[in-house]
């Protein structure tokens, strides 16, 4: 049996199972860590058979466009690679479920930080912007870390066009699969110095977080940070994630 057909026997529901996890989310919660830290974990998004059926992806090219290894751009230690489109049913499902969810949060953001672009209320209609703008090439990725691997800090911005959050899921175990390798975020402040957050995760738990920039209360009004994410030096085992980025690339 191929992997592809070994994700959808794992997970053959996952239309309406993916429906039932994300609207059972607390996404008041979601929206209130969001703007307190830029950052929020969606506990158990994925199951833990979706999460191995989705990493076992990766060894077959088939389902990718391109493969990335970063020590040789600077990028740090590992690998990733893009889906290609069509994206597999469980990211193609799940990426505009979670974008209704968050693009409220963009919308008002932007409104925050003075900026004039908004976001439609369904991402086909974003992506249609994207495309018109040259941004055609899909941006769902699939990561790979061994021991040794990080990620530097980076933020992925791909073109003109970005929404100003993203996802990440977890699909390996900590303590079973991988040890070390955290999920890293940073806030450049102005006038002060970075400050930096780990953010702990299980397998299938999924990390929302700012892309580029977000809005902080400051006791004269919002002021704009600049936020970058990356992965600690993993120390032992292998480690998946899965990426769902919601604008596509030039």
């Amino acid at each position: 049996m191929n992997r592809m057909a070994r994700l959808k026997q794992v997970a053959p529901d996952i239309d309406s199972a993916a429906a039932t996890g994300v609207d059972t989310i607390d996404w008041a919660v979601v929206e209130r860590d969001l703007d307190a830290g830029g950052c929020a974990v969606l506990a158990q998004l994925l199951s833990p058979d979706e999460c191995r059926a989705l990493a076992s992806l990766y060894p077959d090219d088939n389902h990718f466009r391109s493969r990335v290894v970063m020590a040789r751009h600077g990028f740090g230690r590992g690998e990733y690679k893009y889906f290609s489109y069509p994206l597999p049913d469980p990211i193609a499902r799940l990426r505009p479920l979670l974008y209704a969810h968050l693009v409220p949060v963009a919308n008002r953001w932007n409104a925050t930080m003075g900026t004039d672009i908004r976001y439609p209320s369904k991402h086909d209609d974003f992506l249609a912007r994207c495309h018109e703008a040259g941004q055609t090439r899909s941006t769902p990725l699939l990561l790979q870390y061994v021991e040794g691997d990080y990620n530097c800090l980076h933020q992925d911005l791909y073109g003109e066009h970005v929404f100003p959050l993203q996802v990440a899921i977890l699909l390996s175990e900590p303590g079973r699969d991988f040890a070390g390798g955290e999920f890293v975020l940073t806030e450049q402040r102005p006038r002060m110095q970075s400050r930096a957050e780990v953010v702990p995760l299980r397998q299938g738990d999924a990390v929302v977080f700012a892309v580029h920039n977000r809005p902080v209360q400051g006791t004269r009004g919002s002021y704009r940070v600049n936020m970058r994410h990356g992965v600690s030096r993993l120390r032992s085992g292998r480690r998946h994630t899965l990426g769902v980025i919601f604008h596509d690339a030039k």
